[in-house]
């Protein structure tokens, strides 16, 4: 499902699929919430979330927070594959919409760059589910836009 055109992107690093899988793969969160990694393309990405008890909520769906924070990784990884092999991403700031409850079996996640800068960049996520009454479509369960920074030449924040 393509809900918005994508730039035609060149990565910073040839090497960026596997930078940016290796780098997932280290990610304690997402393995902690269940996210898995499933598409890697230059300034996008795309993750599934299965619903299960661990990231629920009191009544059952997934967990707002938890929604948020894989559309931030999301967004993060996407900005990631257009940044240079050096380079950390770290998110400034997002902006969640969230428009249905999160029933699952199995969100997708999807991350895209609408800008890539230097310095900032700008992606936008969103979550779906197959719709709860409508067989063989989905449903839009959450938006997000983040801003995010590339940092260069810290130890402590690579990928």
């Amino acid at each position: 499902m393509q809900p918005f055109p994508v730039p035609d992107f060149q990565p910073a690093d040839p090497d960026y699929a596997a930078r940016v899988r290796e780098s997932f793969a280290r990610q304690a969160a997402m393995a902690l919430i269940g996210a898995e990694l499933v598409e890697v393309a230059p300034g996008r990405i795309a993750m599934t979330l299965a619903h299960s008890e661990r990231v629920t909520q009191q009544h059952g769906f997934i967990h707002a927070g938890i929604v948020s924070t894989a559309l931030d990784s999301a967004c993060g990884y996407a900005a990631a594959t257009l940044m240079p092999a050096e380079a950390g991403v770290l998110t400034i700031e997002f902006k969640v919409n969230l428009l249905a409850p999160a029933r699952g079996p199995l969100l997708r996640i999807e991350g895209r760059v609408t800008k890539a800068g230097r310095t900032i960049s700008v992606a936008d996520g969103q979550a779906w589910q197959p719709h709860p009454t409508r067989s063989g479509e989905d449903q839009l369960v959450a938006t997000v836009t983040a801003t995010l920074m590339t940092v260069t030449g810290r130890d402590n924040v690579r990928h």
